[in-house]
């Protein structure tokens, strides 16, 4: 007997079918059939989609704090780093 693998999309994939879904131009059942899916599967990534959606506007904001901090803290890393190579360029 033949094993059958599970299809894998795409996060980009999953976001235009549940948009899609969520325009509600076409029934579940009609994008079911356009994207070969099954309708509960459309159905579960509109949900996530919902439940996920205000993280994309709250994320950018502790991401750019979290990515200048960790900036800061490598470029005072590189300063000592540099600091330690000039010294032991004298000392040779």
């Amino acid at each position: 007997m033949k094993k059958v693998s599970r299809k894998k999309f795409s996060a980009e994939f999953k976001v235009k079918v549940a948009i899609e879904a969520l325009k509600e131009q076409k029934s579940i059942a009609e994008l079911a059939l356009q994207y070969d899916i099954h309708p509960t599967q459309i159905s579960s990534w509109k949900k996530h989609f919902l439940e996920n959606s205000s993280a994309v506007f709250s994320e950018k904001q502790t991401d750019t704090k979290e990515n200048e901090a960790t900036e800061a803290r490598l470029y005072e890393q590189i300063g000592k780093l540099q600091m330690q190579n000039e010294w032991l360029k004298k000392k040779l």
